[in-house]
């Protein structure tokens, strides 16, 4: 054997010794405590309490779940929590405040996609309807569109008429009640004389001369916003054409950008969406027919005059639930109060304020139903953050808004499984 061998030989017997040694020191689980030499109640020799503290040795530190650091151990576990909701609600709101933000620079943009939106909602049964009569369906699309626009048209162009012809007789019995006022508060409990009403109407003259600058200047910005309309209306007719007619494309289009996991789950709740957002649309269509109809019935009645721009301007303020259609209601009292007098006003006070009865207990949940069903606390408080952020259309797709986000995140968050859709194609399988 050469003298490699052999030191190789003494090596392995050192190292095989050294294991069986530290074998021998470590406890062994399996063995008594009779045969590892340690105390017990069988076998002599002095055993320490579990409570008894060896000299020299450090305790052992705390382990907790919750904890990865030695530092965390030393904060109270409800502090800790505190602080784990806090950040990450600070970066929800961070997150939140910059998506206002992005959609506040942008919105003459986002505004017209949520109006065509809403449009495409309203409209897509009419659609339905010519393509199931044969029709291509840029045929059907474009026969929608532009009789939809027509009606639109046409009723600007009624509303505006009778407007023309009514302002002279608005402005002589505006001016007559002008005149009351004056005379009630010469002869009322206020007991105003000549010089003090001429002295107010003087400041107020003033008023108005020291601020020529800012309506000015107000005009311009109504020049610059008669543009964003016009430039807003043409992106919403364009879109509103294309949502009808490959809106199926471009959300197919856009699931297809998810992940594979997440692809039917998005879809199904994106369906159940745009389903809500249909219902909702038809719903406050109808619900603002009743009411412009039921108000212009009284307003006719009575003689007022505009009673047909006056149902058209309720028609429009129903689609702002809850506030719309009382704020255009106030403006025909207003009406009514300088053409026929306090008391013909109260009546049509009283009309507004029961036909907004008969909305609000009857026909919202009669035909809203359920499905978009939203706690009035979350449509005041939609709105208002709406018209902060955008004005009347912000008011506007404010509540709808919040009832497909309801939909969508209560399909989202549930626990079922889609159906599966009548066109997939299992591409591999497995026999059990």
């Amino acid at each position: 054997m050469s003298r490699f061998e052999r030191m190789r030989g003494r090596l392995r017997r050192a190292y095989e010794s050294g294991r069986e040694s530290a074998r021998a020191r470590r406890p062994d689980p399996d063995r008594s405590p009779e045969e590892s030499g340690l105390a017990s109640p069988s076998a002599p020799g002095p055993a320490a309490p579990p409570t008894a503290t060896v000299v020299g040795a450090e305790p052992p530190a705390p382990v907790h779940a919750s904890t990865t650091s030695q530092d965390d151990v030393e904060v109270p576990h409800a502090l800790r929590i505190a602080a784990a909701w806090c950040w990450r609600l600070i970066v929800v709101g961070i997150v939140t405040w910059s998506l206002l933000k992005i959609v506040g620079t942008i919105r003459i943009v986002i505004i017209p996609l949520a109006v065509a939106l809403l449009l495409s909602a309203l409209l897509a049964p009419a659609v339905g309807w010519l393509l199931r009569a044969r029709l291509p369906r840029s045929l059907a699309t474009g026969v929608v569109l532009v009789g939809g626009l027509a009606a639109v048209i046409g009723t600007l162009t009624l509303v505006v008429n009778e407007f023309i012809q009514g302002v002279p007789e608005l402005s002589e019995k505006s001016s007559q009640g002008v005149r009351q006022i004056q005379d009630w508060l010469k002869t009322g409990p206020l007991h105003l004389s000549d010089g003090q009403l001429n002295r107010y109407i003087d400041e107020a003259q003033s008023w108005i001369n020291g601020n020529t600058e800012k309506f000015t200047s107000g005009a311009l910005n109504t020049a610059a916003t008669l543009a964003e309309v016009l430039t807003g209306t043409v992106l919403v007719l364009f879109a509103t054409f294309f949502f009808l007619r490959d809106g199926s494309k471009i959300w197919r289009f856009l699931v297809r950008l998810l992940p594979v996991n997440a692809r039917w789950k998005v879809d199904d709740a994106g369906r159940a969406s745009w389903s809500t957002l249909g219902a909702y649309v038809r719903a406050t269509v109808l619900v603002a027919f009743i009411d412009a109809l039921g108000i212009g019935i009284f307003l006719v009645i009575f003689d007022i005059p505009f009673a047909f721009p006056l149902a058209a301007l309720v028609f429009l303020g129903a689609f702002i639930p809850i506030v719309g259609a009382f704020l255009s209601g106030v403006v025909a009292v207003l009406v009514a109060l300088v053409d026929s007098g306090p008391v013909t006003a109260l009546i049509i006070l009283g009309a507004v304020i029961g036909v907004q009865q008969v909305e609000g207990h009857v026909l919202q949940p009669l035909i809203m139903g359920r499905a978009v069903a939203i706690h009035p606390l979350a449509v005041i408080i939609g709105i208002a953050a709406g018209v902060v952020l955008a004005g009347i259309a912000g008011a506007l797709v404010a509540v709808p808004l919040i009832a497909v986000l309801n939909t969508a995140v209560r399909r989202l968050a549930a626990r079922t499984v889609p159906d599966t859709p009548p066109d997939a194609v299992v591409v591999a399988s497995q026999a059990p």
